[in-house]
């Protein structure tokens, strides 16, 4: 556990971003010249467990003890370098992956895509509106779920893992899943990515498989299983908390020889959170940008936004889905889960133009 933490803060966006990089006033958010930032955030972790931030200008860390500004200038070196594209996905603008379920019980789609012609129709309409992953699962991970035999996980995605390779050879396929048995099967058959929502704490097989087979990894954040990861809501602070377990696991996979670079982080909104955890997480987000790899946040329908928008509430909640991922996108965040890609690519569309328009 470390003592302090930096969040890049204060950005500045296109042409203005572009200037103010040029003449040193401001640095890079992940080598994007299109985001810039002149101020950070840092949190420190005090032994009584106290956590205090101040904002400091890039220019005031050189004033800091020795020490600190040691640490705090290692997070910066890896806040502004560029990020390695992953399978040709360029993490210079915003990216978005979309969901698709093949299960019956997933908390908002569960049992449409049930149907294999369905499940192939979703995933080429998703594709089409601007989905650069196609994430794929057979087990619902909502609240309370309760775990699926992996052969019967397996059964359910596998037709439509082989007939989306088949018809889309380009196509990028994403799997979300917690077993080291259906994450070989997935590589096997096609599968670009894994994407794990336990952080691969679910199967200690896992770790080997990615490995071994050099595939990119989303590595999630969640307390617990689904079944049980909203029954115990402790953390010292949420943010820092998630920070330690990200730098943990991503030093571990290094000194197992597992690249940085092959690294997408997802702190997990919803998974084991109250709301106060997920808007904590989502207004500081940009904390993420020190540990070195691309962003990927998942707001899709969530019932955080039930609990604010109370009677405002709607099935597919895609006014508070894309105000979480516009908010995002400000902090530089590069990747978006979502369902409906059409509505989410329209905002991200108009947002980004009107954010690099100077």
């Amino acid at each position: 556990m470390r003592k302090y933490y930096t969040r890049p803060c204060n950005f500045y966006y296109g042409n203005n971003s572009k200037k103010l990089i040029k003449e040193k006033k401001a640095l890079p958010l992940a080598g994007n010249l299109h985001i810039a930032f002149d101020q950070l955030e840092i949190f420190n972790r005090k032994k009584s467990g106290k956590i205090e931030s101040k904002i400091y200008s890039i220019n005031q860390i050189k004033n800091l003890d020795k020490k600190i500004a040691l640490i705090i200038k290692e997070d910066i070196n890896k806040i502004i370098v560029k990020r390695k594209n992953i399978l040709n996905i360029k993490f210079n603008k915003p990216q978005i992956m979309g969901i698709l379920n093949i299960t019956p019980d997933s908390f908002s789609d569960g049992g449409l895509f049930l149907d294999k012609a369905k499940a192939f129709k979703q995933a080429n309409l998703m594709f089409k509106s601007g989905a650069k992953i196609i994430d794929i699962g057979g087990e619902s991970t909502r609240p309370g779920s309760k775990p699926v035999k992996e052969k019967e996980e397996w059964i359910r995605i596998k037709k439509i893992l082989s007939r989306l390779k088949k018809k889309n050879p380009g196509m990028i396929l994403s799997l979300d899943t917690r077993k080291s048995y259906v994450m070989q099967k997935g590589i096997e058959h096609g599968v670009n990515i894994i994407n794990d929502v336990s952080g691969l704490n679910f199967d200690k097989k896992s770790f080997s498989i990615i490995r071994s087979n050099r595939i990119p990894l989303v590595l999630n954040h969640m307390r617990g299983t689904p079944n049980t990861m909203q029954n115990n809501l402790k953390y010292s602070d949420v943010l820092l908390d998630i920070y330690d377990f990200f730098e943990k696991k991503i030093k571990f996979f290094e000194k197992n020889k597992f690249s940085r670079s092959s690294i997408i982080i997802d702190p997990g909104i919803g998974f084991g959170k109250s709301l106060e955890h997920n808007l904590r997480i989502i207004s500081k987000i940009s904390i993420f940008h020190s540990l070195g790899c691309p962003i990927l946040i998942g707001t899709s329908r969530k019932r955080f936004i039930e609990h604010i928008v109370t009677k405002f509430d709607s099935p597919e909640r895609t006014g508070g889905t894309l105000a979480s991922i516009l908010y995002g996108l400000s902090q530089g965040v590069q990747l978006f889960r979502v369902h409906s890609v059409n509505e989410i690519n329209q905002g991200i569309l108009v947002f980004n133009r009107i954010l690099n328009t100077n």
